[in-house]
C-alpha cells in the first residue's frame, strides 16, 4: 500500500494557524505579566512536548531554552524532574500542573495536582501555565499530525 502524503494543516488552513500563533503570543504576554521565569516557560513547553512525543517542538524549544541560558543538565533530567534537586518549588508546581494538563485523558487534572500548583503559584501563574500547556499541546498536535520534518 503506498504511503499517503500528509497534509500540512498549518498551510492547508493558514488562518487557523495564524490564530494559534496569535494565541501563543498572547499566552507569552500572560506568562510575562504573571512573573513566570522565561526559562521555566521553555521547560514547560519542553516537558509538554516530551509527553506528547513531538520531536519538532522538542528541538525548537530545547534550542530556545539553551539560547536563553538554561542549564543543559536541567533539560537532560527534565523527564525525571521529581527525582532531582535542580528545580525550585515554583518549577515543580508548574511542571506538575503541565503534566496533569497534558495527560488530561488519564484522569483529568486532579484536585491534588491543582492544589499543589496553587500552593506554590499565584492564581495568575496557575492560569498562565495552563494556557502555555494548552497552546503547546495544540502546537504538538499540529506538528505531529502534519509530520513536521526533523533532521540533523
Amino acid at each position: 500500500m503506498p504511503k499517503t502524503q500528509r497534509v500540512s494543516i498549518d498551510k492547508q488552513h493558514p488562518a487557523s494557524y495564524k490564530a494559534l500563533i496569535a494565541l501563543s503570543t498572547e499566552t507569552d504576554a500572560g506568562a510575562v505579566a504573571a512573573g513566570l521565569d522565561p526559562l521555566l516557560v521553555e521547560l514547560v513547553r519542553i516537558r509538554t512536548s516530551q509527553i506528547n512525543g513531538c520531536a519538532f517542538c522538542l528541538r525548537m524549544h530545547t534550542r530556545d531554552s539553551l539560547k536563553k541560558g538554561e542549564n543543559p543538565d536541567r533539560i537532560a533530567v527534565l523527564p525525571a524532574w521529581e527525582e532531582t534537586g535542580y528545580f525550585s518549588e515554583t518549577d515543580r508546581a508548574a511542571l506538575r500542573l503541565a503534566e496533569a494538563i497534558t495527560r488530561v485523558a488519564d484522569g483529568h487534572v486532579s484536585d491534588e495536582d491543582y492544589d499543589a500548583a496553587a500552593a506554590a503559584l499565584t492564581a495568575d501563574q496557575v492560569s498562565a501555565v495552563a494556557w502555555l500547556v494548552t497552546v503547546m499541546n495544540a502546537f504538538n498536535r499540529v506538528a505531529i499530525t502534519s509530520r513536521y520534518h526533523v533532521a540533523s
